[in-house]
């Protein structure tokens, strides 16, 4: 009877990592409850894994349930841990590329610790990045930047959440693409590199505003967060679909990146991301986290360049400044060569 019960839980999950892997291919919700489902890929993946193994051992061929999920899930998602990625030497005219959601510099002190926000403008200034994308932008910090020479910010008119980019590249032109119904929104610069004009999206998709706690799981908050899960799903599914839009129409070489508030196991990510290189799954290493939710990492961050780049490396940093952590990628366009 427990073998039955341990296969049954094994079938069950193998068929939800196989619905998860198909169900990213569609650009409609089909079902709600599976949307959500690919929040828990990865945990997906592990337990797929150990029923393998377990199977394996116990000498039965039910570990075919699991290795054919398994292989169709890396085949479809790509690794969700890297490893043996080796970046490779960086030359001077390279780009080092950071995004980063600063959590507006800890103005309202969500986290308890003394100057949050001049550490973040310290690390920033540490890592020099040439480009920095900065979601949930602090207006009042402005000047502590003055180290880039261009600028462009979300102008407070549109009433969206700030957004930044931070260039030492020269600027050529800006603009915005607004989402409906939403303070969410993205912000583009077009940026002289060398003789050549590359477009740089910094984006902002729409957050689940789910704070972790133990009253997340209560019987009235789980309907709660579930229904706000579901919502979220559809007003990203929107916006994913209108930025995707708006790419195709770019006469550049690009560079997108930014806060997408869902994993590279969600239509959202694969209809952003469209034909763009993703940095971690060039070179990253571990599990990419940018995110953690009781304390299980997550990959929400993305730098996202087309194929006119080539990725020498990608960073994930362990400062904790924000609820999100920083990403960096050195980049080396090679359209002009």
């Amino acid at each position: 009877m427990l073998g039955k019960l341990i296969f049954g839980f094994n079938v069950t999950v193998a068929i939800a990592l196989v619905l998860t892997c198909v169900l990213s291919f569609f650009s409609i919700q089909i079902i709600s409850v599976l949307s959500v489902l690919s929040l828990g890929v990865p945990f997906l993946f592990i337990l797929n894994v150990l029923f393998l193994f377990y199977w394996i051992y116990r000498k039965k061929r039910k570990f075919l349930w699991s290795l054919t999920a398994l292989v169709l899930g890396y085949l479809v998602f790509g690794p969700f841990y890297g490893i043996g990625n080796k970046s490779q030497g960086s030359e001077a005219s390279d780009i080092k590329m950071m995004t980063f959601n600063a959590w507006h510099f800890n103005k309202n002190e969500w986290i308890k610790e003394p100057n949050i926000g001049d550490r973040i403008i310290d690390f920033i200034k540490n890592e020099k990045p040439d480009i920095l994308c900065i979601q949930e932008f602090h207006r009042e910090r402005i000047d502590e930047l003055s180290q880039y020479p261009y600028k462009s910010i979300t102008p407070p008119s549109l009433g969206k959440t700030t957004q930044a980019i931070f260039s030492n590249y020269p600027i050529l032109d800006r603009g915005s693409v607004d989402f409906p119904d939403t303070i969410n929104n993205v912000i583009y610069v077009d940026i002289l590199m060398e003789s050549d004009t590359v477009r740089v999206y910094n984006m902002h998709l729409q957050s689940f505003s789910i704070v972790p706690s133990s009253e997340t799981f209560s019987e009235k908050e789980s309907d709660k967060n579930y229904k706000r899960l579901v919502n979220t799903f559809s007003k990203q599914l929107e916006q994913a679909k209108i930025f995707n839009a708006h790419v195709k129409k770019s006469p550049y070489s690009t560079i997108v990146s930014g806060d997408l508030n869902n994993t590279q196991f969600s239509n959202i990510y694969r209809i952003v991301r469209d034909d763009l290189q993703d940095s971690f799954l060039e070179k990253g290493n571990g599990f990419g986290r940018t995110y953690k939710i009781f304390n299980f990492p997550l990959r929400i961050d993305y730098i996202l360049p087309d194929a006119s780049f080539q990725v020498i490396s990608h960073t994930n940093f362990d400062e904790k400044l924000s609820d999100h952590y920083p990403v960096a990628a050195t980049l080396r366009y090679t359209s002009h060569q």
